[in-house]
């Protein structure tokens, strides 16, 4: 089983798809890069947390 991700994880990535859809895809790396160019002023460990949750979302297609 996976690990449960917070509220503010969720909530945050699905905002941010919701806003720009087009921007991330399946590719957590290109995500990762995507949040890093969008200076989202999380924490590393956050930003990366919300790109993985970004990459399920889109593998998924739950925006």
């Amino acid at each position: 089983m996976g690990r449960i991700k917070t509220n503010v994880i969720k909530v945050n990535a699905k905002e941010l798809v919701s806003i720009c859809p087009d921007k991330f895809s399946k590719d957590f790396e290109k995500n990762k890069s995507v949040l890093k160019e969008m200076d989202i002023s999380e924490s590393m460990h956050v930003r990366n947390k919300i790109a993985g949750y970004i990459s399920g979302l889109i593998k998924r297609k739950e925006f």
